[in-house]
C-alpha cells in the first residue's frame, strides 16, 4: 500500500518567484530618483521628513502588531513604502507632527486595523495625506522654495506657491514653467515636483513588470483630455496640468497599488479614467487646486464594485449567444 501524502490546495497552482518583499523593494528604487531631487532641491528638511515618516510608519507597524499578538511583517518592507510615499506628499519641512501623525493614521487606521498588507480598501499614505490635508491644512499647503537650482539652468525664480495654485489663480505659465515642471524647481510636495525622476521611476516599475500601461495611460490619457477640451476659462495646458501636482506620482505609484485597484484589465482602465475625471474636477471647478489624493481614495472604494461588474470570461467558456423573440 503506498502512503505517500499529497498537500491539497485551491488553484491556480502557479509557482513565481516574485515576493512581496520583492515588489516593494522596486518600487523604493523606482522612487529614489524623485526623493533625491526632493533633497536636492529642499535639503535637510527632505531628508529629515523622510527619514521620520519611514522611521514612524515601521515604528507603529512594529507596535501594532506586538499589541495585537499577531504575527510580525516589518520585513516585507510595505511600511518602508508607505513611509516613504507620505513623505513624497508631505512638504519640505522640520515639522515633527506631519510625519508621525500620518504615520499613525496611515498604519493604523487604514491599513493594519483592516488586517494588514492585503487587506485595507485605501491605499495608506494617501489616506494619511488626506487626514493630515484635512486636519492640518495650513501646514500641509505651507511650501517651501527650492534652495537649488538644478544644473544653474537659466530659469526664472520661484516663490513657495505652487503651479496650480498658480492656474488656480489665472496665472498663465511661461516656456520656462515647463522646463522647473520637468527638473522640479518650484513650490510643492517633496517626492512630487520633478515631474523627469517620477517618469524614470515609472519607466523602471515597466520595466519590471510590476505595473502594467492600464491605470497610468487611462490616468494621465483622461487628465490630458478633458484638461485640454475644458482648460482653465479660455486656455488649455493639458501638458503642463500633468507636469505639475501629483498627477504622475498618483498614476504611476499609488493608483496602481495592488490591494486598492482592480485586478480585471477592463477594470483598471475604469479606474485611472475615473481618477482622471475627478482630478479635472476638483482642479478646475473645486474648491482645492488638487484633486489627485481625493480622486484615487475614491476610485479605491469603487474597486469592489468595478471588479463585481468587470469579471474576465471564464477559460475555456464560450459565450452564448442571446436570442431575441
Amino acid at each position: 500500500m503506498n502512503d505517500a501524502k499529497y498537500v491539497v490546495s485551491s488553484t491556480p497552482h502557479v509557482r513565481d518567484k516574485v515576493t512581496t518583499q520583492g515588489i516593494m523593494i522596486d518600487v523604493i528604487i523606482a522612487l529614489c530618483p524623485a526623493a533625491i531631487m526632493g533633497i536636492y532641491y529642499f535639503g535637510f528638511d527632505a531628508l529629515f521628513t523622510i527619514a521620520l515618516s519611514i522611521a514612524s510608519c515601521v515604528f507603529f507597524e512594529y507596535l501594532f502588531k506586538k499589541i495585537s499578538n499577531r504575527a510580525m511583517s516589518i520585513k516585507d518592507c510595505s511600511a518602508i513604502v508607505t513611509g516613504l510615499l507620505l513623505a513624497m506628499n508631505l512638504p519640505a519641512s522640520k515639522n515633527l507632527l506631519l510625519p508621525i501623525i500620518g504615520s499613525a493614521f496611515g498604519i493604523i487606521f487604514v491599513k493594519q486595523i483592516f488586517g494588514g498588507l492585503g487587506y485595507n480598501f485605501l491605499n495608506p499614505a494617501l489616506g494619511a495625506r488626506v487626514f493630515l490635508l484635512l486636519s492640518y491644512p495650513t501646514a500641509m499647503v505651507n511650501f517651501p522654495a527650492p534652495q537649488r537650482n538644478f544644473m544653474n539652468l537659466g530659469v526664472d525664480a520661484v516663490s513657495s506657491a505652487t503651479p496650480l495654485a498658480a492656474l488656480k489663480s489665472g496665472v498663465a505659465p511661461a516656456s520656462s514653467d515647463y522646463i522647473n515642471a520637468l527638473i522640479g524647481y518650484h513650490g510643492g510636495c517633496l517626492g512630487e515636483v520633478c515631474a523627469a525622476a517620477l517618469i524614470l521611476g515609472g519607466i523602471y516599475l515597466f520595466a519590471k513588470r510590476i505595473i502594467t500601461w492600464r491605470i497610468p495611460a487611462s490616468f494621465l490619457g483622461t487628465v490630458f483630455v478633458l484638461t485640454f477640451i475644458f482648460g482653465r476659462g479660455a486656455n488649455a495646458y493639458p501638458i503642463y496640468e500633468i507636469l505639475t501636482g501629483g498627477v504622475l506620482i498618483g498614476a504611476l505609484f499609488m493608483a496602481t497599488d495592488y490591494t486598492t485597484s482592480p485586478v480585471t484589465p477592463v477594470g483598471q482602465i475604469i479606474m485611472g479614467i475615473g481618477c482622471g475625471l475627478i482630478t479635472t474636477l476638483i482642479r478646475i471647478y473645486g474648491s482645492y487646486p488638487e484633486g489627485v489624493s481625493f480622486a484615487i481614495l475614491f476610485m479605491n472604494l469603487a474597486t469592489p464594485l468595478i471588479d463585481k461588474f468587470t469579471p474576465p470570461r471564464v477559460m475555456g467558456k464560450k459565450r452564448q449567444k442571446v436570442k431575441i423573440s
